[in-house]
């Protein structure tokens, strides 16, 4: 029974190692379209007016009840993930979900964006960062394991 394990053991060992990764390309999707049915809807929807330069949008989702929530997935050009989250919940809320439930409040940073002027920065332990900004009874959270440098070029390119 033992050599049987061993045995087991030692073919998936090497097949570990020699296998081929697959690498699974995301299709994008149109995020254009959700804005504007939402916008036809009455409700102004925080996004990109254009994505950077080999990024892609790989999801939304837009719920419209009587709180309305707004979800945006993008993977960058080197493939690392930044999101987009609006809804009527806390910032502290939001970014337990979205980037961990530990998730650290730092300072107020003003970024050049068209949405707000002052945005609160967050960390977690596992490297992953974001930018939140309060919108009447709505909060914006933008957050991802990309570069820092990459959520800050996002937030300059929102609109609502």
């Amino acid at each position: 029974m033992i050599i049987t394990l061993l045995v087991i053991g030692g073919f998936l060992a090497l097949r570990g190692v020699t296998r081929d990764q697959a690498e699974v390309d995301v299709a994008p999707v149109d995020y254009q379209d959700a804005v504007a049915a939402a916008a036809d809807a009455g409700l102004a929807l925080v996004h990109p007016r254009e994505l950077p330069d080999g990024w892609k949008a790989t999801s939304v989702d837009l719920t419209r009840d009587e709180s309305p929530a707004w979800a945006m997935g993008m993977l960058t050009d080197e493939g690392r993930f930044v999101g987009i989250r609006q809804e009527e919940e806390s910032a502290d809320d939001m970014a337990a979900v979205a980037i961990d439930e530990d998730a650290v409040a730092g300072e107020q940073v003003s970024l050049d964006s068209e949405v707000a002027d002052t945005w609160t920065a967050w960390t977690d332990e596992g490297g992953d960062t974001g930018y939140s900004a309060e919108l009447g009874d709505q909060t914006v959270l933008v957050y991802g394991s990309a570069p820092r440098a990459d959520i800050t070029e996002l937030v300059g390119l929102l609109q609502r």
